[in-house]
């Protein structure tokens, strides 16, 4: 990458934001009250909501509302809400649940759960300080990175099959209107081959010719999914291969599976780290975004042409 396109990312001044966490959300069932984490600009009104979902990982903390400061951070300096659930599979909860059956990864409570975050937004805006009239709720995008990549692929529309009942599972969330699949996990059936597959076996059989909702798919092209399947890099590229339109694909130029560190500042499972990287996509993620939700936006053209394309670009996109 060129010092050029460093420069283009990191020139543009910081916004304050706020953080605000813990957020406690009592849920009728759930084992433990839902904690989130809201991060906001300090100013403007109208502002859209980004619900992000944490991967799994290996770290104690990074995989729940700790974790993903860098791009939390960056889309509220943008002007969204971000609102980050600590899911039932964090690692953060072990010992809270030790004695709890619960699927394997939580599959289906994390998708719940970001149900439940929106049932409960006046809930939330009402908490948080400063924010209260100042969110568009009308606006909502979900956005996930690895396992949470699953999870938003379930709320915009992918579906798939219980693997204890047999039964078809249909968690798609209507209030949703755009998505950003950070690495998120591509198809199933034969494709899966390494051992991870063992430990989550719903994997196996999701579809997304279902999902439907607009999304941006980001894949890094030197991501090795050798634990899930031997296809390479562009398995990470199914969600947006096979399912319909309007979608759009990022593949991210270098970029492992940490997307240049997205789940956490300097965290030593981010085998990519470039603060540059994570920058431009969260600009690029951040003016996709506003664009679908204020038709008439340039951001994303301005960003795709400041960003992606020729030598000194982070990554190309593609569009459908």
């Amino acid at each position: 990458m060129s010092s050029a396109a460093s420069t283009r990312v990191t020139v543009v001044p910081p916004a304050p934001v706020l953080s605000f966490s813990p957020v406690v959300l009592p849920v009728p069932g759930r084992p433990v009250d839902m904690q989130v984490r809201v991060t906001s600009p300090l100013n403007g009104t109208d502002l859209p909501v980004i619900l992000l979902s944490h991967g799994h990982g290996f770290s104690n903390n990074l995989s729940s509302l700790n974790g993903y400061g860098p791009l939390a951070n960056l889309w509220a300096a943008l002007g969204f809400v971000v609102v980050q659930p600590t899911h039932l599979s964090s690692a953060t909860l072990r010992h809270a649940l030790a004695d709890t059956p619960t699927e394997p990864m939580s599959w289906r409570s994390r998708a719940e759960d970001m149900t439940h975050v929106l049932d409960r937004l006046d809930t939330i805006e009402n908490t948080v300080p400063q924010l209260a009239g100042r969110v568009d709720q009308g606006s909502v995008a979900v956005a996930g990175h690895s396992l949470g990549g699953f999870t938003a692929a379930l709320l915009l529309g992918a579906r798939v099959t219980d693997p204890d009942t047999g039964e078809e599972v249909n968690l798609v969330e209507p209030r949703i209107g755009q998505g950003v699949l950070l690495a998120a996990p591509g198809r199933g059936g034969d494709a899966l081959t390494g051992p991870m597959v063992d430990r989550i076996p719903v994997l196996r059989s999701i579809d997304f010719s279902t999902m439907a909702t607009p999304a941006l798919v980001v894949a890094g092209d030197r991501d090795d999914p050798r634990h899930f399947t031997d296809m390479g890099p562009d398995w990470y590229a199914d969600p947006y291969r096979l399912s319909p339109g309007p979608k759009t694909l990022l593949t991210l130029f270098g970029a492992e599976h940490g997307l240049g560190g997205v789940a956490g500042y300097d965290a030593d499972e981010t085998t990519d780290e470039s603060p540059e990287r994570v920058a431009a996509l969260g600009r690029l993620s951040a003016a996709y975004l506003r664009s679908r939700f204020r038709p008439g936006d340039d951001a994303w053209q301005e960003a795709q042409d400041a960003l992606t394309g020729g030598p000194e670009g982070f990554g190309r996109v593609e569009s459908k």
